[in-house]
């Protein structure tokens, strides 16, 4: 290697650290809280504004509540309830319309915003209860994982038809699960039971309908969270063996270089009980 050589080598490491340092900057700070208190709920952003849908309650019990956060003024307000009680399930927006689904039922609701009113759309095959992964690609809804069945169903939702279609099966079934999708693929990550689930990370191509495995998660865990940013999916948090604080994101481009970073810590010591 000549010198030359060297320092354009020198510097591409440079320039990759950076960018990998900047994916994974940011702080965290605390928002106004939920009115209701609640876990194992779904979420979804419509019309700029964040659907917390369901879960347990405080005592435990399955609920309907539907409520609303406005990032804008930093407040709370409710929405018309779930048509039923639920929890572990899931939510997603496609074609601008919002849909809730999963759970304890195979039913599929759509959200009319001008009438503030939830109505039954065409049910799922699958239950895909306690939290499946769910992505939207060109307005069709993907939904991985979930208890229900054997736990790697996979199915799509067609609002303009009405219609859940099977497609093939994940490689690793899992429950608590999380995904996103990037550039047109759906990617699922994390859950239970077991290691593997809990670390594993596989894609889906839609025009291939076929799923690939990809390189593990760091840190496993189930019951997380996940997002797509900038083409970066992020996983936060999760519990099993313990509750976990750890923010992890990783790109398409650098999975299959097993580049998962830490990204966006939060110190939870700071935190009130």
């Amino acid at each position: 290697m000549t010198t030359k050589q060297l320092a354009r080598w020198i510097i591409s490491l440079i320039a990759a650290g950076t960018a990998l340092l900047q994916a994974c900057e940011g702080t965290w700070r605390e928002l106004a809280r939920m009115p209701t208190m609640r876990q194992e709920v779904s979420t979804a952003a419509l019309e700029g504004k964040i659907f917390v849908i369901a879960g347990f309650d405080s005592r435990g019990l399955s609920t309907d509540i539907v409520e609303v956060y406005d990032p804008e003024t930093d407040t709370w307000s409710r929405r018309a309830p779930l048509p039923i009680p639920t929890n572990h399930n899931a939510a997603a927006v496609a074609g601008g319309r919002l849909y809730a689904f999963a759970g304890t039922s195979k039913r599929v609701f759509v959200y009319d915003s001008e009438q503030d009113a939830w109505l039954d759309v065409a049910p799922m095959n699958f239950m895909h209860g306690d939290t499946p992964a769910v992505a939207v690609i060109n307005d069709l809804i993907y939904v991985a994982g979930g208890s229900g069945g054997i736990g790697n169903e996979v199915e799509v939702y067609d609002p303009l038809q009405n219609a859940w279609t099977i497609l093939a099966p994940l490689n690793v079934r899992r429950n608590h699960t999380a995904g996103g999708a990037i550039d047109g693929k759906f990617y699922v990550v994390g859950g239970r039971p077991g290691m593997e689930a809990a670390s594993a990370l596989e894609v889906y191509d839609p025009p291939t309908n076929t799923w690939t495995l990809l390189t593990p998660m760091p840190t496993g865990r189930s019951g997380i969270g996940a997002g797509v940013v900038n083409k970066k999916l992020y996983v936060f948090g999760g519990e099993s063996p313990r509750l976990f604080s750890e923010v992890e994101c990783t790109t398409p481009q650098s999975i299959a270089g097993s580049a998962w970073r830490p990204c966006g810590q939060r110190d939870t010591a700071s935190l009130p009980p």
